[in-house]
């Protein structure tokens, strides 16, 4: 399968099968993130698995969607704001560098199998204190991981994302009204 076709293939799942992800599938999904560029090659972040249900269900205390207690395995993304790069103007690329890889360990899921769902909208502080987090770790992302119990339209694409026109500006931006 191409990138492309993977790419397409892959996306947010909320609904899993009862069925726990084999330890060997989330090393490469750890690899596939431990490999993602990070600015500067400072390699600001830090995963922690969570298989444990008990664990799972205090995290999931943290988010609305009770979908998230179905998954098996939930990875909470992290990152050390003080050992990320900065550009010159002060810009913190940690969120940058936890962005990049899990989207890496999205689409290793994808080939893989399983079905992920990138989550920012939890209660990162309460999630920090969960954890029992040191002060200096910041609680970026949560990504629940499993089998899919539903599916998505392979043609969505078409419809439900913007044109390529709508997007895409070639040598200056222009204001199309899109």
């Amino acid at each position: 399968m191409s990138f492309l076709e993977l790419a397409k293939r892959r996306y947010s799942t909320r609904s899993f099968k009862n069925k726990p992800v084999e330890e060997e599938k989330l090393r490469k999904i750890l690899e596939a993130a431990r490999v993602a560029p990070s600015a500067v090659n400072y390699q600001p972040l830090h995963f922690i698995v969570l298989q444990n249900k008990n664990m799972r269900e205090k995290i999931a205390t943290t988010y609305a969607g009770k979908w998230i207690l179905e998954a098996p395995a939930v990875i909470v993304v992290c990152g050390n704001h003080s050992k990320s790069w900065r550009r010159a103007d002060g810009k913190d690329h940690c969120d940058i560098d936890a962005a990049i890889a899990i989207d890496h360990m999205t689409l290793q899921a994808a080939e893989l199998g399983l079905g992920s769902c990138w989550v920012c909208a939890f209660n990162s502080m309460q999630c920090h204190r969960l954890l029992e987090l040191p002060s200096h770790i910041e609680t970026i992302a949560l990504l629940p991981i499993g089998y899919p119990a539903d599916t998505a339209d392979p043609d969505r694409h078409e419809t439900k994302r913007k044109k390529t026109n709508e997007i895409v500006h070639w040598d200056k931006f222009t204001d199309t009204g899109l």
